[in-house]
């Protein structure tokens, strides 16, 4: 037997989640009904609050409340040191790792010949904005070590070349890797960033 439409409808729309197909997203609703008072609606309204309120930060991309969330608001975190991210999702894991104590600027993605995804499409002439604006002493480039990642960092850097100091996180063997179970590009860039101890 099929559930009524409208569970199965919210079974759909549960499975397009990131990490949840179709038989996650039939278990989390059957869970949610069955503990409506305490799990479903409290969901529910605060998915209609977020729904109501979020909105993209004016000056860097993050996901908020308010016009400008609370990183660009703090005057503690204007130390003049900005990590570009290429998705609010590694602003979150940045932030999670709680390490990085400067502001952020979130682009949007990254520059793709074969996508048609130019300078223009993305974040990058707000970022030059702001790197003379808030009086930017480092620019940190945490983009992902894709080809197109890679690809906007060089970009990014040639166009701050001689404004501010342009840095790139680490790459190599991740904390609990095997050597063994590593591709070859990334042995190879962690034996290219070998420091001593």
């Amino acid at each position: 037997m099929t559930p009524p439409n409208e569970l199965e409808n919210l079974i759909e729309l549960m499975a397009k989640l990131p990490g949840l197909g179709p038989r996650s997203a039939r278990r989390a609703v059957l869970q949610l009904v069955k503990k409506r008072a305490l799990q479903l609606i409290p969901l529910a309204d605060a998915i209609a609050r977020v729904a109501e309120t979020a909105r993209e930060c004016l000056n860097c991309g993050n996901i908020d409340t308010s016009d400008l969330c609370p990183i660009c608001e703090s005057n503690k975190r204007a130390n003049g040191e900005l990590c570009i991210v290429e998705d609010v999702a590694d602003l979150w894991a940045m932030e999670r790792a709680a390490i990085f104590n400067g502001r952020y600027h979130v682009l949007g993605g990254t520059l793709s010949a074969l996508d048609a995804v130019g300078p223009d499409e993305l974040r990058i002439p707000k970022l030059i904005d702001r790197v003379s604006a808030e009086e930017i002493t480092e620019v940190i480039l945490a983009l992902n070590a894709t080809v197109d990642g890679q690809t906007t960092a060089h970009y990014i850097a040639d166009q701050l070349e001689g404004r501010v100091t342009v840095s790139t996180l680490a790459q190599g063997v991740p904390i609990g890797g095997e050597l063994d179970y590593l591709d070859d590009g990334t042995i190879s860039a962690a034996l290219k960033a070998r420091k001593s101890i």
